[in-house]
């Protein structure tokens, strides 16, 4: 007597299973195609963000020093300012910072020492400066090699009218080079010499000058 054959029941998936599946489909595809393009290009990507990253680091350490400096110059300086127009200094630095980097700077002051923080304030900006106690210093200087600005005071070594007699020498050579008058106490009756750019006894106003002539230097405006 044979056995009846086994009947096999075929249990199919649902309908509604498979349409889920086909509508999920391009996302996995996407997530899949996603990851192969990121560890294909992670190193590539690190290479290229983590400079951008340090830089930002370091602009900012360099700001917050500039501040710090210029904080310093106005304690020891006889002028006030305000907190606008400390921000406003502090700004036109940061936006003018590739004008500044490579400038060429020669400050004339028989007492650099009091100059200390705006020379750091500048350097770390990323101008050279360079410091000459005399005019008999700085007129060797300014022949051998050329300057974006002379930054001067106008008493030295017990002599009143040492800043004005260096102008004098300056045109006797054809040094052609703005000058920034910076003194403990400006007197603007002083400063009428046509050859100096301007002058100031406060900080944060040198600080704007000094932006003013490396725009016009790199300008070619002068």
């Amino acid at each position: 007597m044979q056995r009846p054959a086994a009947v096999v029941h075929h249990v199919g998936v649902p309908a509604a299973i498979w349409l889920k599946l086909i509508e999920t489909l391009p996302a996995i595809l996407w997530v899949g195609f996603a990851a192969v393009v990121y560890f294909s290009l992670r190193q590539t990507i690190v290479q290229r963000m983590v400079p951008r990253l340090t830089a930002v680091r370091a602009l900012g350490v360099e700001l917050e020093l500039a501040r710090e400096l210029l904080d310093q110059a106005q304690e020891e300086s006889p002028t006030t300012v305000t907190p606008t127009a400390r921000r406003t200094a502090l700004g036109r630095l940061e936006h003018a910072a590739d004008l500044l980097r490579g400038g060429n700077v020669l400050w004339v002051d028989d007492r650099p020492e009091g100059n200390s923080p705006l020379v750091e304030l500048f350097r770390t900006a990323g101008m050279n400066v360079e410091l000459a106690l005399s005019t008999e210093e700085a007129v060797p200087l300014l022949r051998r090699r050329p300057y974006d600005i002379i930054i001067s005071d106008f008493d030295r070594n017990g002599d009143s009218e040492a800043g004005i007699k260096m102008l004098r020498l300056l045109e006797q050579y054809h040094i052609d080079v703005p000058v920034l008058i910076y003194t403990g106490r400006f007197d603007p009756e002083r400063g009428v010499d046509h050859r100096i750019f301007a002058g100031t006894s406060a900080p944060v106003e040198l600080v704007h000058y000094v932006v003013d002539l490396m725009e016009r230097a790199r300008l070619g405006s002068l």
